[in-house]
């Protein structure tokens, strides 16, 4: 019979980075956590952020940190030495596109959007880990929040989803960086298609998340607590073995494209 605490995460600190919402899928990760016994360490953007998501988050401590100012990152890690911290888990679910111009084809993406994205979503996680290294136990896991494939064109998406694989590659050099004298784990879960108020300013995406809805063998869209439990399964010593890997969560959706009820209305005169 499986131990109340199967997963042996409780008492153990986690900072966990991204939470904008109860939507947020980090809000999701954080929760699942706290239930499990974690320590949960917020970081939020800033100062307005913290006020806007302190009622979700009760008496647990939250630190203010803008991913874009390396400054602020260093200050982030001198903050936490200052207060003792010694974390066991790091969880990025931070992610940013500008598409205040709507959809535009690939090729018209503009180097400011893609240079801020890529810094964002992506470099913010390699420049966390070099200054929060010296907090970071010997066997460590690091989470980052990736989505379920790179590889299909989805042009509502644009520019995000070369991003996306950078950080993929990313999580791979990282774990491989950190093995040299440590333990630390880096993995990332490849999430669906989910509800979110993120995802919500996506162009497009509202019909793109009903179709997966139908392309999903079991019909019902991906819940953002199914990306939580596996972000937390990674974040524990029951995922020791795994390491460097993109861990696809997305209810099979990527065996199901050609569903034959769906090429059949397609394909209808």
């Amino acid at each position: 019979m499986a131990s109340p605490d199967f997963l042996g995460l409780s008492g153990r600190s986690v900072a966990v980075l991204g939470v904008a919402n109860r939507r947020s899928v980090a809000y999701a990760i954080a929760k699942v956590l706290t239930e499990q016994g974690v320590r949960v360490l917020y970081v939020v953007r800033d100062a307005e952020v913290r006020e806007r998501v302190r009622p979700l988050l009760g008496d647990a401590p939250v630190f203010t940190c803008n991913v874009e100012n390396e400054a602020e990152i260093a200050g982030l890690a001198a903050e936490l030495a200052a207060a003792g911290v010694r974390l066991d888990g790091l969880v990025h679910s931070i992610a940013y596109a500008n598409y205040a111009q709507g959809p535009c084809p690939f090729h018209e993406t503009r180097r400011e959007d893609f240079l801020q994205a890529v810094d964002i979503s992506c470099f913010s996680l390699v420049s966390l880990v070099r200054h929060l290294r010296p907090l970071l136990s010997r066997t460590a896991s690091v989470v980052t929040i990736s989505i379920s494939t790179t590889r299909m064109a989805a042009e509502n998406y644009g520019y995000m989803a070369p991003i996306k694989a950078a950080l993929d590659s990313t999580v791979v050099f990282l774990a491989k960086s950190l093995s040299a004298d440590s333990e630390i784990r880096v993995n990332a879960v490849g999430a669906g298609l989910l509800k979110t108020s993120a995802s919500a300013g996506i162009p497009g995406y509202a019909d793109a998340y009903l179709y997966a809805e139908k392309v999903i063998p079991r019909r019902r869209g991906l819940a953002t607590e199914e990306v939580a439990h596996a972000a937390a399964f990674l974040l524990s010593g029951r995922a020791s073995g795994i390491n460097a890997q993109t861990l696809v969560v997305d209810a099979g959706m990527s065996i199901n494209y050609f569903d034959r009820d769906i090429v059949r209305r397609v394909s209808a005169p």
